[in-house]
């Protein structure tokens, strides 16, 4: 087998990955936080000391708006980016000292963003298509 590749499988790879963890951050963390806002509002992990609330707001924008931004491919490194920021103080900050096992899924999360934010989100993207 050959390791080369063309640009055909490069931009059909971005476009899984983006819409494989876009989707997944959106679906498992972005809604599920947001039909849970009233519950949480008050109780949610606060690592940053900025406030329960606006903890569970930012994260809200991650989940909710980064993540569509992402799949879409609008924007993609700067949402790439934030995604990025958001699961590494989850690995660091919420999960410190705990089994990987419980948080290899944020980890999963923190090297497609990485990647994401490497190589850009590739031809079949909005920003593309916009000149970006």
């Amino acid at each position: 087998m050959s390791t080369r590749y063309g640009a055909a499988a490069f931009n059909f790879g971005a476009l899984g990955l983006r819409v494989t963890f876009g989707s997944l951050m959106f679906i498992e963390h972005g809604l599920t936080k947001l039909n849970k806002f009233g519950e949480l509002e008050n109780t949610f992990a606060d690592p940053l000391h900025i406030g329960h609330k606006f903890s569970l707001l930012l994260v809200l924008f991650s989940g909710v708006v980064c993540s569509l931004l992402l799949i879409l491919g609008l924007l993609s490194r700067l949402a790439a980016f934030v995604l990025f920021v958001e699961m590494v103080i989850i690995i660091f900050m919420i999960h410190r000292g705990q089994p990987v096992s419980t948080y290899e899924v944020a980890v999963a999360h923190v090297a497609a963003y990485f990647m994401l934010l490497l190589t850009g989100p590739g031809r079949i993207s909005v920003d593309a298509m916009s000149g970006k």
